[in-house]
């Protein structure tokens, strides 16, 4: 039985190393429309012109990395905001509501703003006050993280009435705001139901990786990883088959990749190694799935067979 000691060791050291952004070939378009989207604003707000707010959408599978992307760009932007002496403009963040309806979607806009309201007002009341405090606040940008949400639970009606007010907020006459969405291939359904909206966002989109064409990649990340946490990658891990695998088990998407790079990593510090190996992937996969030996990508050899997005698969389910 592993020590107290062990594990707690082995989570601060995996904490150090997820706080460690993977600079990857889709962030560059990412970064630089949302930059040309600031600089854009900041022009507009040096030289008192009211000009309709753009707005940015990226989309794409769970587990693309969507997430931890937005998070690293907007930390780096709100930094970059600072440097330049406009400290007192904000970046709101808040997570699509669930029901959204109008009001509701109000409400949390409203909480993220730093202003708490009752649920006994009327939404145009709640939107006033919203567009508001936004002025007040200087808010450049709202963030809107997991945005499928706006169409999953409300009516057709209230879709409509949510997506609107997003565009009351970019073409605001006295403070427009510029509008980021995120959310998986539902969002792009959102945006194609409302040409308006969509007229007035950049869009980003982080495709699939396949095993064949990143494999190398992949290879690549996990020396990287090695090398900050202290491990030497031992042969059976830097074959180009074992990067295929790890494409593979992660259901294709990068964010997950990393996931289970960091949980083998885990692995091995949980086992007091100073080496990564494949055993490590094995035995990191089968933490996470609950699948037999025979349904574990780094264990057979047709490993493409496997279904990566199931758990607790196993040869005779009784």
């Amino acid at each position: 039985m592993m020590g107290n000691d062990l594990i707690t060791q082995a989570a601060q050291r995996v904490a150090e190393l997820k706080a460690y952004f993977v600079d990857h070939e889709r962030f560059v378009p990412l970064a630089e429309g949302f930059s040309i989207l600031a600089e854009k604003r900041l022009v507009d707000i040096q030289t008192d012109r009211i000009s309709e707010a753009q707005g940015l959408a990226l989309s794409g599978h769970s587990g693309a990395g969507k997430s931890a992307a937005i998070t690293h760009l907007l930390a780096q932007e709100r930094q970059r905001l600072a440097d330049q002496g406009y400290g007192d403009s904000t970046i709101i963040s808040l997570r699509g509501p669930s029901p959204a309806t109008l009001k509701f979607v109000g409400q949390m806009l409203l909480r993220a703003l730093g202003y708490p309201i009752g649920a006994d007002r009327h939404a145009w009341y709640i939107w006033d006050l919203v567009q508001h405090h936004l002025k007040e606040r200087r808010v450049l940008f709202v963030h809107l993280d997991e945005a499928q949400d706006l169409a999953s639970r409300g009516t057709k009606h209230e879709l409509d009435s949510v997506t609107s007010m997003l565009k009351t907020l970019m073409t605001d006459p006295e403070w427009p705001v510029g509008i980021i969405l995120l959310g998986t291939n539902e969002l792009e359904d959102i945006l194609n139901h409302d040409h308006q909206l969509a007229r007035r966002m950049r869009t980003v989109r982080f495709e699939s990786l396949s095993p064949a064409a990143y494999g190398d990649d992949i290879l690549d990340l996990l020396e990287n990883y090695c090398e900050l946490a202290q491990l030497g990658p031992e042969d059976d891990v830097l074959d180009l088959s074992h990067g295929e695998r790890v494409v593979h088990a992660a259901a294709n998407q990068f964010g997950i990749a990393i996931v289970l790079i960091l949980d083998a990593i885990e692995d091995a510090y949980l086992h007091g190694q100073k080496t990564l190996n494949r055993h490590n992937f094995i035995r990191a996969y089968h933490r996470r799935t609950s699948c037999d030996a025979e349904f574990n990508p780094f264990v057979v050899p047709d490993f493409m067979r496997i279904n990566a997005r199931q758990v607790f698969s196993r040869e005779n389910r009784t």
